[in-house]
């Protein structure tokens, strides 16, 4: 299969998945388990992972998988077709009904991100990209915005499974960006937050912990939107471990991490 015909097999893919989510009886209490403290998992995060994953093999035998739902290896992420997946990103939202989540999937070739799937099935809103192409939202170009100042707005992450240790630095976090720039925002789902980055919705995103398959998808598209994103201190994304995670225009991004200088993660 070649790279085009991957990139609109996935497209057409990730709508589907969302017929998973939109189809959730989220009355029954037996579909949630607990992972850890503020970390659950739905059977629909099962159920859209396990599609994603069925579909894809089908079509490509030799690709790898990294998943939120699976044991994973990093020796996936050198394959010539290695997936990354959220099956549904802002789980507590979704089991509240809150109606503010997504599929996520990025696709990684031999160590670097070549497409990129955000699928808000609720607003029926795709935001993807292909490397070198742009990005796009429902096949319409889009970019990050040129605000700045008491102008721009900040998205932020709590990193909730990391409460003890990055609870204070956030929130001290926080207090600089609401002096520095116009207001917050705390959504509950990074990948949106980050294709909301994107489509020039957000002017700032920062969360001092995400996994892989929460980031992926969303860097890759930000940056073919004309955006940034690094770790706290300036350095690229790890696709490898957990890292933090700050986004925005270059003009933004650049005093967000000014005033991240002697916060300690």
């Amino acid at each position: 299969m070649r790279f085009n015909e991957k990139c609109e097999f996935l497209k057409e893919l990730i709508l589907s998945a969302g017929e998973i989510m939109r189809s959730a009886d989220l009355a029954r209490e037996d579909m949630v388990q607990s992972k850890g403290s503020a970390n659950f998992v739905t059977e629909y995060d099962l159920a859209t992972q396990e599609f994603l994953i069925k579909k894809i093999s089908e079509a490509i035998p030799t690709a790898r998988f990294i998943a939120e739902e699976k044991e994973n290896n990093n020796e996936a992420l050198s394959a010539e077709d290695c997936f990354i997946i959220d099956p549904i990103d802002g789980t507590a939202n979704f089991i509240n009904g809150l109606k503010h989540s997504c599929i996520s999937l990025a696709l990684v070739s031999r160590g670097v991100t070549v497409f990129g799937a955000i699928y808000d099935p609720y607003f029926n809103e795709l935001f993807y990209a292909k490397r070198g192409e742009g990005a796009y939202l429902n096949e319409k170009p889009i970019h990050t915005s040129s605000r700045e100042g008491d102008r721009a707005l900040v998205v932020f992450g709590s990193s909730p499974y990391c409460k003890d240790t990055l609870g204070a630095p956030t929130l001290t976090l926080i207090e600089r960006c609401l002096d520095a720039f116009g207001d917050i925002r705390r959504l509950g789902s990074a990948a949106l937050d980050l294709a909301y980055i994107a489509a020039g919705r957000f002017d700032l995103f920062f969360e001092l912990k995400l996994s892989v398959w929460d980031f992926a998808a969303g860097e890759f598209i930000i940056r073919e939107a004309g955006g940034a994103v690094s770790q706290l201190r300036g350095e690229p994304l790890s696709l490898d471990r957990p890292c933090s995670v700050f986004a925005g225009n270059a003009a933004n991004h650049k005093r967000l991490l000014e005033l991240a200088t002697d916060i300690k993660i």
